[in-house]
């Protein structure tokens, strides 16, 4: 479940970035909340990627489609 919230932010958060980019704003809400803690943002990124590596590895066992045996 961590794994999936994770992914979620982070998910959002890339989501914000192109949005941003767009209408010519920072959408990167983990910059802004963490920009002044350079090493606990790249931390937050970190996990971030652990997780999605997490899911990604774990997608077969987890779902249904994929796990349905013929």
């Amino acid at each position: 479940m961590v794994g999936f919230i994770l992914t979620m932010i982070g998910a959002l958060n890339w989501g914000l970035i192109g949005l941003g980019n767009f209408a010519g704003f920072d959408g990167n809400i983990v910059h802004m909340l963490l920009g002044s803690i350079p090493q606990l943002e790249w931390l937050v990124y970190v996990l971030v990627g652990i997780s999605a590596v997490f899911l990604i590895v774990m997608h077969r066992k987890d779902c249904r489609v994929c796990s349905a045996t013929l």
